[in-house]
């Protein structure tokens, strides 16, 4: 999660997540107070918090921000499987970034074993068609990002199965409740158009 100037959006939802996610797994529930915990270790600056549970006991652990924008993205060779909840177990998107960076690009998209494309290392994808917003359905087993749920609310967006060749041509952005918005820069070495709608959804993505 993302700690802007000390403040953390959504972190109630974040909390909330884990805390399903934990009851759905069976897992050890966590003790309260799983809040306060963050804010104390997030401090005031502009950081990455990562809020790990394990055997049911609470690790909080931060980051500099990567800023990096306009990314190359490839499609990953690596299958994607069904990711419903935020868990360590995450071998799949390992691999699928080192091998994008072993070729000079900064990140991949995973698609499902039939093509159809789902989902990033660590973020969800947007794309225009012509005046509507899209997204790959959740149904596909992506994770129900809050970057996803925050652009969902702010406008609307249709949830479709595609495969990759519906992407050229369109203007592409990822989001996580990090990085924010991102606008896409190449994929599979070509350069993705941009969109001045992106930048407004941008300017509106992170709570006053």
């Amino acid at each position: 999660m993302r700690a802007r100037e000390g403040r953390i959006p959504w972190l109630g939802r974040h909390v909330a997540r884990l805390r399903a996610a934990s009851a759905a797994l069976d897992l050890v529930e966590p003790a309260d107070g799983l809040e306060d915990l963050v804010r104390l270790t997030a401090g005031s600056g502009d950081r990455v918090v990562r809020l790990e549970l394990r055997d049911g006991r609470a690790q909080v652990t931060t980051r500099d921000v990567n800023a990096e924008q306009s990314p190359a993205i490839v499609v990953s060779e690596e299958v994607h499987r069904p990711y419903r909840h935020k868990t360590t177990r995450r071998e799949q998107f390992g691999r699928a970034l080192a091998s994008a960076r072993r070729i000079g690009a900064q990140d991949a998209l995973l698609v499902t074993a039939n093509g159809t494309v789902a989902e990033g290392t660590a973020w969800n994808l947007f794309w225009w068609d012509g005046p509507a917003l899209y997204t790959p359905a959740a149904e596909l087993g992506i994770l129900p990002g809050l970057g996803r749920s925050r652009v969902m609310e702010l406008t609307t967006v249709r949830e479709e199965q595609v495969p990759v060749a519906a992407l050229a041509g369109r203007s592409l952005f990822l989001v996580n409740a990090v990085r924010g918005i991102v606008e896409i820069g190449m994929l599979q070495g070509v350069r993705v158009l941009r969109d001045p709608r992106t930048a407004e959804l941008s300017s509106a993505f992170w709570p006053d």
